[in-house]
């Protein structure tokens, strides 16, 4: 399983937007990111939508955080863009499997699903930035 691009590009324009602390516009967003710049614009309206980054209209306007990176999750920005995560379409209300009286992986890929969602939540853009991951491996 592989982490969608719109979601590695906006794990990558959260975290330019944390090391900054800053108003970025979207341009300069896209360059630094290495993001294309229409992308970066869809990204950017679901990263505001999910409360993750303020906009600002205008000729000085642009984007940044709207919490401090101690208060976003790496689980918060991919599923800003994704949606709630889950291993497979299973676990979704309207998938067929649910009418089923007896999916034996729906238990599994729940399971599996959570225990994914709980370490997304375990790591900050905070602790991300600032070596926390290298400190987080060292401490195994």
């Amino acid at each position: 399983m592989v982490m969608t691009l719109e979601a590695d590009y906006a794990v990558r324009i959260v975290e330019m937007l944390a090391v900054s602390n800053k108003k970025i516009d979207a341009r300069s967003i896209s360059d630094q990111a290495h993001v294309p710049l229409r992308f970066a614009l869809k990204i950017l309206r679901k990263l505001v939508a999910g409360g993750l980054i303020v906009s600002y209209k205008g000729a000085h306007g642009g984007y940044m955080l709207a919490r401090e990176p101690a208060k976003i999750t790496l689980r918060e920005v991919i599923e800003s863009v994704e949606g709630p995560y889950m291993i497979s379409r299973c676990q979704q209300d309207e998938y067929a499997c649910t009418h089923n009286n007896f999916c034996r992986f729906h238990q599994i890929y729940d399971e599996i699903s959570s225990v994914v969602r709980t370490k997304l939540e375990s790591y900050t853009f905070d602790s991300l930035t600032h070596a926390g991951v290298t400190e987080k491996k060292e401490k195994k």
